[in-house]
């Protein structure tokens, strides 16, 4: 039994009965990569490709029927969207010198007859059409590097305008790929040297009942890293670039512990699949160092990861979103004792950059005694909660209206870490981040 054709060669797909996860869509990982070429090389790659393609979709534009009106003002939005962000990268990688020439100097403009583009313009869209193809995988990684989802979109920003300034010492014996990787590793190396961050451990808050077991580690410049902002198999086709596993919050803790230079061994050698010599190159290291940096990592790693599962099913995804409904339910219904039954016993809860935390079922359901009881005078308010995703697993977007108030405001939002029927680990993130995930900052009382 067969599933289709490879779109690469034809082949037909091997079936999937009896086999579990998604089917594939190539045969192999190397037709996989000759069509993420051949639409890398696209003519709609160029930023002149891309305007004729936004004007072949607008010339084609129907009012009906609305389904094929709807598809068609999609496409082109999408179109308008990706020019947009080229716009932007090449405004934000502009030299400044060459940016606005001087009136009758070569490359001005006349403004009288708004003469055509000039070549230094030409030359900073075709760049942002070249890079920002791989922002979103870069964004990836220097998260990862990085464990803050805002410090890596400056990062990217960073490298963007690094590859812009050493553009000319590009000499194309790796592919841009590699290249843009090199520039943003040493990017995050960098940054890290300035900002000398290293992990702490909780300690105990005066008054408060944290639990009986050790603090857990302290990681306040943690945040979580939206789902929907993951580069698709159409963007990133190396599934190890983006996998579950490897963007759980359990392992962007636990790889914070790891000295930066080590951290970025193990990141491109055992998260990206680069090898030692490759690896070696973007670090400007030798192999023999990267082979004893990645021998000295892993140990660490381990001794900081919680016991693993082996695979992820259909079958627990849905077991964890029966969780997470009954989770936001209870709490909308100010109900601790549905909340309760739902923690495992040795639940942990932390909340960075907050110094609170709490370890075991009786400890965190003690504190949420307080802000859950209407009869309290810590009485937090009511809630309401929008379900998202984020770093693979699933998370509430929760909304408090206070007493006396008639909207709901974004309060936080909260990452689960499932394992079997309970929740062993909550993650607990100050709202401001709600917009990248898609969430509204308000709700209305009637909703």
């Amino acid at each position: 039994m067969v599933d289709g054709v490879c779109p690469g060669c034809g082949e037909p797909l091997a079936g999937r009965t009896g086999r579990k996860g998604r089917s594939s869509v190539y045969c192999s990982a190397a037709c996989r990569q000759r069509a993420y070429r051949e639409r890398r090389a696209a003519p709609s790659d160029t930023v002149q490709g891309l305007i004729e393609e936004v004007g072949r979709q607008v010339r084609e534009l129907v009012p009906a029927p609305p389904a094929v009106f709807y598809s068609g003002v999609s496409e082109l939005a999408t179109s308008v969207g990706r020019l947009r962000r080229i716009a932007r990268t090449a405004r934000d990688t502009a030299d400044p010198v060459t940016e606005e020439p001087v009136m009758g100097e070569p490359g001005a403009v006349d403004p009288v007859t708004t003469g055509p583009v000039t070549e230094v313009a030409l030359a900073e869209s075709d760049f942002a059409a070249l890079v920002e193809s791989y922002r979103r995988e870069l964004r990836v990684h220097c998260y990862r590097m990085s464990g803050s989802y805002d410090d890596a979109e400056d990062l990217v920003q960073e490298t963007f305008l690094r590859a812009w300034r050493a553009r000319d010492g590009f000499a194309g014996r790796a592919s841009v790929r590699t290249w843009l990787y090199r520039i943003a590793t040493n990017a995050c190396l960098d940054f890290q040297r300035r900002t000398a961050r290293r992990p702490q451990r909780y300690e105990p808050l005066p008054g408060m009942n944290h639990g009986g077991a050790e603090p857990p580690a302290r990681i306040t410049w943690l945040q979580p890293y939206p789902d929907d902002d993951l580069p698709s198999t159409e963007e990133q086709p190396d599934a190890l670039a983006v996998s579950r596993e490897t963007l759980e919050l359990v392992f962007l803790a636990a790889i914070q512990h790891l000295p930066p230079r080590q951290r970025a061994v193990l990141v491109l050698r055992d998260v990206l699949g680069l090898a030692a010599a490759e690896t070696a190159a973007v670090l400007d290291m030798t192999v023999a160092s990267v082979n004893s940096a990645l021998q000295r990592a892993r140990p660490t790693l381990r001794d900081h990861l919680p016991r693993r599962r082996a695979e992820w099913t259909a079958e627990a995804d849905v077991r964890e979103r029966e969780i997470l409904a009954r989770y936001m339910a209870a709490a909308e219904r100010l109900d601790l004792t549905e909340v309760a039954t739902l923690l495992s016993e040795d639940i942990t809860l932390t909340m960075p950059p907050n110094p609170f935390w709490f370890v075991g079922r009786e400890a965190l359901v003690e504190f949420l005694s307080v802000s859950l009881d209407p009869d309290s005078p810590m009485f937090l308010g009511h809630w309401r909660h929008l379900p998202a995703r984020a770093n693979g697993q699933l998370a509430a977007g929760g909304y408090v209206r206070r007493p006396g108030t008639t909207v709901y405001r974004a309060q936080v939002l909260d990452v689960l870490r499932v394992e079997g029927d309970r929740i062993v680990e909550i993650t607990s993130f100050e709202p401001h981040l709600f917009p990248a995930f898609g969430l509204p900052l308000r709700l209305p009382a009637d909703r």
